[in-house]
């Protein structure tokens, strides 16, 4: 399990918590990177994703990835083909993703307590089975995926989805997330927001 360190999570002043799922609940950025490079590199555009601009560009979707690098290196790849590959090569890498430990143990710690959702700028499939291979998807009372809304972050779509699925008032919410477009949707979708710090892991090799 991967560590965010010396971390204070509220105990009270909500009725519900929405959690991102990729560097919040889950250190998946590592394995979502290499994906992203080995889909590029297939259609002839490897190296043109920076890992710091793709940590920027953490919660929103692949579609809209694309669309991004499209226009900043003048390229025309195909949204959905680099998704569907990006998506399997992910799915290779599933064994070196973990939870995040204090993340995990709040979530942990509400079970039973408080409603809990997942709203997440990936797909269904990949939340489902990222959530399902570390043992916890029973943990959530909804999961919410780009492809469940209008707009994905950093539009409040997913997070007003959320709370509607779970019956509580956007400002009853408390939502954790890690990523700039994530922080800001929850700031628009009215909710509590803890930021959450990236993992500190071991150097990558």
């Amino acid at each position: 399990m991967a560590s965010i360190g010396e971390f204070a999570f509220p105990h009270n002043g909500f009725e519900a918590v929405i959690f991102d799922c990729d560097g919040t609940l889950v250190d998946s950025m590592p394995a979502h990177f290499d994906a992203w490079c080995d889909a590029l590199s297939v259609y002839g555009a490897s190296g043109v994703l920076r890992e710091d601009v793709f940590f920027a560009m953490g919660g929103r979707s692949s579609h809209d990835i694309v669309v991004e690098i499209n226009a900043l290196y003048g390229l025309k790849l195909d949204p959905e083909a680099i998704a569907l590959v990006k998506r399997e090569s992910y799915f290779k890498r599933l064994a070196s993703v973990t939870l995040i430990d204090e993340v995990a143990a709040f979530a942990q710690s509400l079970r039973g307590r408080v409603p809990m959702a997942i709203a997440s700028g990936s797909n269904h499939r990949v939340v489902e089975k990222t959530l399902q291979l570390l043992g916890v998807s029973d943990w959530f009372d909804e999961v919410v995926t780009a492809e469940d809304v209008a707009e994905g972050k950093p539009a409040p779509d997913v997070f007003l989805h959320a709370a509607n699925l779970l019956g509580v008032a956007p400002h009853k919410c408390l939502v954790l997330e890690d990523a700039p477009p994530g922080i800001l949707a929850a700031q628009r979708a009215g909710m509590q927001v803890i930021a959450i710090p990236m993992p500190i892991a071991a150097p990558r090799a």
